[in-house]
């Protein structure tokens, strides 16, 4: 934790943190908030691979089975299979 930071929870830890927001919504903390603004740098790479027509279908219909997008499945799919191929 960064020593002299404000804290709405008054905490000590990164623990203690995770602890009052698990008891406590923003609601509880809104008038001592204020507001910031932070840059997120997500760095990802696209790559396109040809499927089967069939497959392709078979996909999207398994990832609106689980309401999430074709992409996110395949990704999904993929670390699986890699972390279990070592």
């Amino acid at each position: 934790m960064s020593a002299g930071k404000s804290s709405v929870s008054q905490a000590s830890s990164y623990r203690e943190i995770g602890e009052y927001w698990d008891e406590h919504d923003l609601e509880d903390a809104w008038d001592p908030s204020r507001k910031v603004e932070f840059e997120v740098d997500i760095q990802s790479r696209r790559r396109y691979f040809p499927l089967d027509h069939e497959l392709s279908r078979k996909i999207d219909a398994a990832a609106r089975r689980r309401g999430v997008t074709p992409e996110t499945l395949l990704n999904l799919w993929v670390q699986e299979k890699l972390m279990h191929a070592g």
